[in-house]
């Protein structure tokens, strides 16, 4: 198969999604208002408040979501074959992904920029918030152990790209200075910005850095250097205001993601490059996990993701400046990351054999085992963009700093993110345990916890480096699967929020309902064939702390689900009875959506 067909046809089809579906939602499920008054401006704070171009929102919300996980989840899933892959990349993305971050931005706009913990609260009941806070710290954990460890590889295999994606952090600081304190358009400035990163790469390629010094004196492998040097970075990183580096990064890293598109795009058209992979493989190699559940977990990001509702809720939804924005923002962002996803497997299938290392090599000895399918995934990523960048005339060994730059650059400011989300989520569970306890050393104890954002943001970091920390392949292994699992299970309690809040405003909840139960049925049975083979390890890592993590997340999610259950059979009984069902409370006029006018405490 030409691999210019499938990239041509999954575009067309993403674009067909956005024209119609995504007006589709916007008209008749979400209902989109002008004149809602968006939490950046009712409580603006200059810090996490801010009212702020959709293209801007755009681009922070767009990278933060596409990360390494659409790159790293297709390059494994091939496995099985391209068209599995790419047949859940597009359906998920248009029917499942672009309602789930579309939806999570919107409702969390109507709840005064909630994040979508504190919604299942207020959409689906008390005992709800503690149960989905419980399961995002799980996932957020599991995403930075994962990212990190992604980026310590990238690192190490690639030291040329080092300075360059360095570059990038203080490069990012003078742009926000420019643009917010200047007042002046962000485009040209982060243009320049991402120019003078790619002017380092020869820079790098002169000065590979290494930490190998560091590590023999430590007595430590180089891995270990770069993950706790990622997040003593991220600590820092995720205190700062969001316009001082999240939001100017996010948007040089949305040239370079659409850079980095037009390269793949182009090799593959000059290229002709056929795709070497069989579009359902047949020849599984015995022992293989089955394609059932395991593609729609090994594909989070890239089809549909329960972090994307994580940033929707807890940084995109107080930037937006008009709800109408939630469209542009939520569904583009997700067709942009499926686009990403699509990139990954025809890299993995077709542009990794014009790798000048791969010459002679059919496919399937690069894909031998499952084993060999997740053993340095992002590095076959960076292969396959490699060798489409060389269809164009880019020397072979300039296109693998070029996309290693490129995946770096996405999975930093993904961690970025999801340090400054768990913090938030951290402190949120401090509040409840506050509350709850009334008095005592345990309540001074969790008020000073919710309080004290430099306790709240060591313990957001710590969790994940202890994670990716552990010896032998457990992280790009066993974890990602876990990671997985985790993720998919939390977009099908996002879309249960959303199904809620939905009907009960007498809306057809259907194109909510379809993606869930197919989410919900997944990653169920996925939790049970992890914690079955977990339980049955040789390994005591995963005997004793990954099987009772895996029941206790199988556990929470069940009692969730239930939750869910009763309050969207309530929302269906009194469906059209209350005022939320009234036009003027739709425009923000009227009940728990009307935002407050003072700013001060926000979140």
């Amino acid at each position: 198969m030409p691999a210019v067909v499938v990239l041509l046809g999954a575009l067309a089809l993403f674009a067909l999604g956005y024209r119609f579906y995504s007006a589709y939602l916007a008209k008749r499920v979400y209902r989109l208002d002008p004149a809602f008054v968006t939490p950046a401006h009712a409580y603006r704070d200059g810090v996490d408040y801010l009212p702020t171009n959709k293209h801007i929102v755009f681009a922070h919300h767009f990278i933060s979501v596409a990360g390494a996980a659409p790159i790293v989840g297709p390059a494994i899933a091939v496995f099985w074959g391209w068209g599995p892959a790419l047949l859940w990349v597009v359906l998920g993305t248009v029917f499942a992904s672009g309602a789930h971050d579309f939806g999570s931005i919107v409702v969390s706009v109507r709840h005064k920029g909630k994040g979508i913990g504190v919604l299942a609260r207020d959409v689906i009941g008390a005992r709800a918030r503690i149960l989905f806070l419980l399961i995002i710290f799980f996932l957020v954990t599991l995403v930075n152990a994962v990212f990190a460890v992604v980026i310590a590889g990238l690192f190490i295999s690639n030291p040329e790209a080092v300075l360059p994606v360095l570059v990038t952090v203080p490069l990012a600081i003078g742009v926000g200075q420019i643009v917010y304190r200047r007042r002046t358009a962000a485009l040209i400035p982060s243009i320049i910005a991402l120019v003078v990163v790619y002017a380092c790469i020869p820079l790098g390629q002169m000065v590979p850095v290494t930490v190998d010094p560091i590590a023999a004196a430590l007595g430590v492998e180089a891995s270990v250097v770069w993950i706790a040097l990622l997040f003593a970075y991220t600590f820092f990183a995720s205190r700062l205001p969001v316009w001082t580096l999240l939001q100017p990064r996010d948007y040089i890293n949305q040239h370079q993601m659409v850079l980095a598109l037009v390269v793949i795009m182009v090799g593959v058209v000059v290229g002709m490059d056929t795709i070497a992979a069989p579009a359902f493989r047949g020849d599984v190699p015995e022992g293989s996990p089955s394609i059932f559940p395991l593609l729609f977990i090994t594909i989070a990001c890239g089809a549909v993701s329960g972090f994307h509702s994580l940033v929707a809720s807890g940084t995109t939804s107080k930037q937006l400046d008009k709800e109408t924005d939630a469209r542009y923002v939520g569904y583009l962002s997700s067709l942009g990351e499926g686009t990403l996803a699509v990139c990954s497997i025809l890299a993995c299938t077709a542009g990794i054999m014009v790798f000048s290392a791969n010459e002679g090599t059919a496919w399937a000895d690069i894909y031998v085992d499952w084993e060999a399918a997740g053993t340095g995934a992002g590095g076959k990523f960076v292969q396959g963009v490699a060798g489409f960048a060389a269809n164009i005339g880019v020397p072979e060994a300039t296109g693998l700093v070029f996309a290693s730059v490129v995946v770096v650059s996405f999975a930093a400011t993904t961690l970025d993110t999801a340090v400054r989300l768990q913090r938030y989520t951290i402190q949120e569970i401090a509040t409840i345990v506050a509350d709850k306890a009334g008095g005592g050393a345990l309540h001074r104890s969790a008020t000073f916890l919710a309080r004290n954002i430099t306790v709240a943001t060591l313990i957001a970091v710590a969790f994940p480096l202890a994670l990716s920390l552990v010896p032998g392949d457990f992280a790009l292994g066993t974890l990602w699967q876990l990671f997985g699992t985790t993720n998919q299970l939390t977009a099908a309690l996002a879309l249960s929020v959303i199904a809620v809040w939905v009907t009960k405003r007498g809306r057809n909840p259907v194109a909510i309902l379809v993606p869930l139960v197919f989410l919900a049925v997944m990653t169920s049975w996925a939790l049970v064939i992890q914690a079955v083979r977990f339980a049955s390890s040789e390994e005591g890592i995963q005997r004793f702390l990954l099987a009772p993590l895996d029941a206790v997340i199988f556990g929470l999610a069940l009692w969730m689900m239930a939750e869910a259950g009763i309050a969207l059979r309530r929302a269906y009984r009194d469906r059209g009875t209350g005022t939320a069902d009234r036009p003027e409370a739709e425009a923000g006029r009227d009940g728990d959506e009307t935002p407050e006018p003072a700013a001060e405490g926000a979140d």
